[in-house]
């Protein structure tokens, strides 16, 4: 029983993804939803209290599994300068990934991000991304290959930059590739940190 309640939550969150992009900023009722997954509303409220609670907890998911791949990239780096750059060519590759740019889209529409509580959770995923960017920084300072880094501050106009990048490559109006961009975004961050190469 407890897998088959688990599998109807995927089924919903999966079928409110493709509801959402497919009304293209329209609004989508949770009746819409439920067609599409083949279940009850019996169902849905077994998951969600609210159509309000569906899509944060679709946005935790997506921005939680995010995250961890960014954390995991700038784990296994073998230098600050090298976390950097990973976690900035983790990012904008999500928008070149044709799956994972339509989950966004839907995530950014106009429907989820006028979820009760959206704000909030947007908040607090800049602020985990802020203080991944303030690590990698600050390891950097302590080992000498980034001499100008002031982690706290610069973290918070590197993760400016990187979401800016990233909103221009979601509408379409970069005038560079994803990957080209974050290897742009990764020197242009490198100069301003003074690094040094030979670290």
């Amino acid at each position: 029983m407890p897998g088959q309640v688990a599998a109807e939550r995927v089924r919903i969150m999966d079928a409110a993804y493709r509801c959402l992009a497919d009304a293209r900023g329209a609004p989508v009722s949770i009746t819409e939803i439920l067609t599409a997954a083949g279940l009850s509303t019996r169902a849905f409220y077994r998951q969600f209290e609210s159509k309000d609670a569906l899509l944060l907890a679709m946005f935790r998911r997506d921005s939680t599994r995010v995250m961890a791949e960014l954390r995991e990239v700038a784990a296994s780096a073998a230098s600050p300068a090298e976390a950097l750059g990973g976690l900035i060519a983790g990012m904008l590759a999500i928008t070149a990934d044709e799956r994972r740019r339509r989950r966004v889209l839907a995530l950014t529409s106009g429907e989820a991000t006028r979820a009760r509580g959206y704000a909030g959770e947007r908040g607090r995923v800049m602020a985990e991304q802020e203080a991944v960017i303030a690590e990698i920084l600050a390891a950097g300072r302590a080992d000498g290959s980034f001499p100008l880094a002031d982690p706290g501050q610069d973290a918070r106009f590197v993760r400016a930059a990187l979401g800016q990048a990233f909103e221009d490559q979601m509408a379409g109006t970069a005038d560079a590739t994803a990957a080209e961009t974050a290897a742009r975004l990764t020197g242009f961050a490198l100069r301003a940190l003074g690094a040094n190469p030979h670290r």
